[in-house]
């Protein structure tokens, strides 16, 4: 069994989603990368952390687990989507996808700064700067410390979101 981290903005698709949907196709994803750890290396029982990305704050919001194996992304034939692709065809998908499926909603999410501040989480992807991806391995024992974390009451810091900048004439 591997480990991963996978983002999702929560006005997009949210923890709470996949909840209600209880699996989803994990589609729309244009990475080269991201889509070769789905088709290589991600197997039905792996294990997910859920990430709320572009969120205030981002962090972890549950688990998941891959509930089925890699498939040619439907969105890639569709016209009408924003992730066709004219250049795929059914014959020779370019694009792939694996059906997510529901475990938990952690009783809080557990924050990206949080994340950052753990020891045990230096060599985690998603704390490294300009870690993009939006599907990332993890390990065993960083997948434990998250889960961990998410029964943990916050640590002293209180997490505030940011201010947003100030208009400029630029900006208008």
């Amino acid at each position: 069994m591997r480990y991963w981290l996978i983002k999702s903005e929560p006005e997009v698709f949210s923890i709470d989603d996949l909840s209600k949907a209880k699996t989803t196709l994990w589609d729309g994803i244009r990475n080269y990368q991201a889509r070769n750890f789905m088709t290589q290396d991600m197997k039905p029982g792996d294990q997910v952390l859920f990430y709320h990305s572009n969120a205030e704050p981002p962090g972890v919001a549950g688990l998941a687990t891959v509930a089925g194996p890699a498939e040619p992304d439907p969105k890639q034939f569709d016209k009408k989507s924003e992730y066709f692709d004219a250049k795929s065809t059914k014959e020779n998908p370019r694009w792939q996808c694996v059906t997510i499926g529901f475990l938990e909603k952690f009783p809080r999410l557990v924050a990206l700064e949080e994340l950052k501040d753990k020891a045990e989480l230096k060599d985690m992807l998603v704390v490294k700067k300009g870690q993009r991806l939006s599907i990332q391995p993890v390990t065993k024992k960083e997948f434990d410390v998250v889960k961990k974390m998410s029964g943990e009451k916050m640590s002293g810091k209180k997490m505030v979101a940011k201010k947003p900048a100030k208009e400029t004439a630029a900006s208008k």
